[in-house]
């Protein structure tokens, strides 16, 4: 449940971990593989009401990435501008480890140029992984009941990075950018805030071989903007407002239209439904909606947003807008971020697409749920 961007980011990473023993005639062994390292300093910020722990001064870590470019062996590698791939491990010292403890994380990532020239080029890197925090709420030895922010040790750890670019040769590149953190188990044990942080990095990228390999660029077909029906059936668990309390299930389906544009996007829109058992379970403990609780315990909104088509990987952002609330309201719209992982993927057929899916589930930058689930595109 934990789980968003990350198993869909690494399928992508591991399609390409035998790159290095490639042996196309004109692609030497180990081109396009570097490393990237960007010292960074940042502030962890207020990001709702509930959250009163005093905020340091400044925080402070190290973002080491292992990457690989693109080439063009699959069409959408040409389609996407020829993007680069990687595996991050990242260190954050919180600069208050009495409180908040310290983060090491390990993430899939995924670079995307926006404008690229010869000299500069201007980035956006999407990543998401596993982060372990040092402190955590604790109502055993060691007794930590401080720390409102980490429920558990296991977070999902997500990075949004830009960069600005300079390429000083085919070995060497230096960059200056800005990025955005988040650390939380989406509800999984409570109380969970969840830390975001945002910051500015300085860095390097070092390439042994060459930093631009040479690329496969082939007549590309143009794909039909083609309408789809889809539905999407999710399950996320959350645990009660207790501390450390039980965990309860949570039902969502989806039904939507999407519509293909430039053979690399599918932009969509629908309406979504799900039943929350720990609001049920809140409503019998305390009496409420005395013979309403099931009524009173589902959300339905509708949706739209888009999707970043990567092959067989997709990457999803959607926002969303309530119809209906339940019992214990939240903010009127919500976010969800993540994406799908096709094992069915074709232009025809009465099933054209089945997939598992992946989500966090926000409200502004507050965790709601993380979900997984399966879909279906006809």
């Amino acid at each position: 449940m934990r789980t968003s961007l990350k198993l869909l980011l690494l399928f992508l990473v591991l399609s390409y971990g035998c790159r290095a023993q490639e042996t196309l005639p004109y692609v030497t062994p180990w081109s396009g593989f570097g490393i990237e390292v960007n010292p960074f300093a940042g502030k962890v910020f207020k990001h709702e009401a509930k959250f009163t722990l005093p905020i340091p001064k400044l925080s402070t870590g190290l973002d080491v990435n292992l990457l690989l470019h693109a080439y063009g062996k699959k069409a959408w590698e040409q389609r996407r501008k020829y993007p680069t791939v990687g595996i991050g491990v990242t260190y954050i010292n919180y600069g208050m480890d009495a409180v908040y403890g310290q983060c090491a994380s390990l993430y899939p990532n995924i670079t995307l140029p926006l404008i690229s020239g010869k000299r500069l080029e201007w980035t956006l890197r999407i990543g998401d992984g596993i982060g372990y925090v040092t402190k955590d709420y604790r109502r055993i030895a060691p007794i930590d009941t401080i720390n409102v922010a980490i429920g558990s040790h296991i977070n999902d750890y997500a990075q949004f990075m830009t960069n600005l670019r300079y390429h000083v040769n085919k070995h060497w590149d230096v960059q200056v950018g800005g990025q955005f953190t988040h650390i939380s188990d989406a509800s999984f044990h409570k109380p969970n805030l969840g830390i975001n942080m945002y910051g500015g990095h300085i860095g390097f990228r070092y390439f042994p071989v060459t930093s631009r390999p040479p690329r496969i660029e082939r007549k590309l077909t143009r794909l039909k903007n083609r309408w789809l029906a889809q539905v999407r059936l999710s399950m996320a668990y959350v645990s009660g407002n207790t501390p450390s309390g039980p965990l309860y299930p949570v039902y969502i389906a989806s039904g939507f239209m999407s519509k293909r544009w430039l053979s690399k996007n599918k932009a969509f829109a629908g309406i979504d439904y799900s039943y929350h058992d720990n609001i049920y379970a809140y409503l019998r403990n305390n009496g409420l909606e005395a013979g309403k609780e099931a009524q009173s315990s589902y959300k339905s909104a509708v949706f739209f947003g888009n999707e970043f088509l990567l092959g067989r990987i997709g990457i999803v952002l959607q926002v969303g807008v309530y119809l209906k609330q339940a019992y214990l309201t939240t903010d009127p719209y919500y976010e969800k971020v993540g994406g799908h992982y096709y094992i069915v993927q074709r232009e025809h057929g009465p099933v054209k697409e089945f997939f598992l899916s992946a989500f966090l589930k926000t409200h502004k930058t507050s965790a709601e749920f993380g979900e997984l689930g399966i879909g279906f595109g006809f």
